[in-house]
């Protein structure tokens, strides 16, 4: 069960992340769901530097801005790979 929902939660950050990137026509739903739970990994990483976040066993509202920041940082990596600048 616990794989459905970080499924269905990391394509909704995935989602909400390309829309902030204005990334949204590009990508499908398989991409979404990659960058919302790699973003959560990132966002796990930088909310343990910086005192922010919680467990990935934790369901909370700082966890989900965690993974929405770490997406936004990996498609904002992305864009300067693919583009040499960030959107």
């Amino acid at each position: 069960m616990a794989w459905i929902i970080a499924i269905i939660v990391g394509g909704i950050i995935g989602w909400l992340a390309s829309l902030v990137m204005n990334r949204d026509a590009s990508m499908g739903i398989f991409w979404n769901i990659v960058v919302g739970i790699v973003g959560s990994f990132i966002g796990k990483f930088i909310g343990s530097l910086i005192g922010v976040g919680s467990t990935l066993t934790e369901f909370s509202v700082p966890g989900l801005l965690m993974s929405l920041l770490g997406a936004i940082v990996l498609l904002g990596i992305a864009n300067m790979v693919q583009r040499g600048r960030v959107r």
